[in-house]
């Protein structure tokens, strides 16, 4: 009994250990992402707009900029799921919100509802294009207005800014990889092997 108790108290004591530690390169790598990510959308938005239009600056960017550049083998943070849960999300956003543009409760909450779903169906969960999905209902009057093309810019444009800056800064050093390498090649032998 002893024995076992000691087990698991070095376990644990091992657990914790690993978890604080700190590697300041990820950390590193994790901020420059991110900052150029953010900054680059940010700076299309305050070139080109004023700064309460905010329309390529969207709120689920901050949540997504969490998975790609901090943890990038999370599989919600891989380009499927990144790219086409926004994608999924927005299109479903902007379709309540256009059946039900008066209610704001049921269109928020159907959207974000439907849009979990439809991204676990499609196999493109991403947890912040749930967020897309309610600003589509939510956002400003100027948001709204954009209708489908809210789903073209600013989610897609966004996304995909986000995504290149992710591939270039989670590639640029020999300990990060990102997509995935192991996905990848998964699909890739998969279609490979069955002439897809």
């Amino acid at each position: 009994m002893r024995r076992r108790i000691r087990l698991h108290v070095r376990r644990t004591r091992y657990i914790i250990y690993k978890e604080t530690l700190i590697d300041a390169r990820e950390h590193f790598w994790t901020f420059i992402g991110s900052f150029i990510g953010i900054g680059i959308i940010g700076f299309i938005n305050s070139k080109y707009f004023t700064a309460y239009d905010n329309l390529f600056l969207i709120g689920s960017f901050g949540a997504s900029s969490v998975l790609i550049y901090g943890i990038i083998n999370s599989p919600l943070a891989q380009p499927r799921n990144l790219i086409g849960g926004h994608l999924v999300c927005a299109i479903t956003g902007v379709t309540v919100h256009h059946f039900i543009p008066g209610e704001v409760w049921l269109s928020a909450a159907l959207s974000v509802s439907l849009s979990i779903v439809l991204m676990q169906v499609t196999k493109t969960l991403h947890p912040p294009g749930g967020a897309t999905a309610l600003i589509a209902n939510i956002g400003s009057p100027k948001i709204q207005a954009l209708g489908y093309f809210y789903v073209i810019s600013p989610v897609l444009s966004g996304v995909l800014i986000l995504f290149f800056v992710a591939v270039l800064c989670n590639n640029a050093t020999n300990h990060r990889s990102y997509p995935r390498n192991k996905e990848w090649y998964k699909i890739w032998k998969r279609r490979y092997k069955h002439g897809i």
